[in-house]
């Protein structure tokens, strides 16, 4: 498993899209795929930014990568504010984009384009998320 862990800022987005996307690669995923990996990582990350931490500069993203045989593994620690995103309803997704809800879209996303979704809290506080996408 590879492991980064970066300061939970806005900038360091680029540093674990990249770190992530390099690992699907070698993983062999395609294209389209990769796409969606990278929008869900992107997607955590803010969440975690915006929600678990409050804003920028207060804490650290841990983003961990395994590959298996048939599955790329992200996994997500923060230090930041439990939040279970199963108690978050998907947003109402009939109704033109500009007109939906701010809050929600982002695990609606992640679970689209993910195969698995997974939350549990930090035996060490905070929060792990779990995001699988199968090859």
């Amino acid at each position: 498993m590879k492991t980064v862990t970066l300061p939970a800022e806005y900038k360091s987005l680029e540093k674990i899209s990249r770190f992530v996307v390099q690992a699907a690669r070698e993983a062999g995923l395609d294209y389209q795929d990769i796409y969606e990996v990278e929008l869900a990582v992107d997607e955590a990350c803010c969440n975690i930014i915006d929600h678990a931490y409050g804003g920028e500069g207060v804490g650290d993203v841990r983003c961990s990568v395994e590959v298996g045989e048939d599955t790329l593994t992200v996994i997500f620690k923060d230090h930041g504010r439990p939040f279970d995103p199963a108690l978050v309803p998907e947003p109402a997704v009939n109704i033109p984009l500009q007109k939906l809800r701010r809050r929600g879209a982002g695990l609606y996303l992640m679970r689209k384009v993910m195969d698995e979704l997974h939350y549990e809290p930090s035996t060490e506080g905070g929060n792990v998320l779990v995001l699988v996408k199968r090859k």
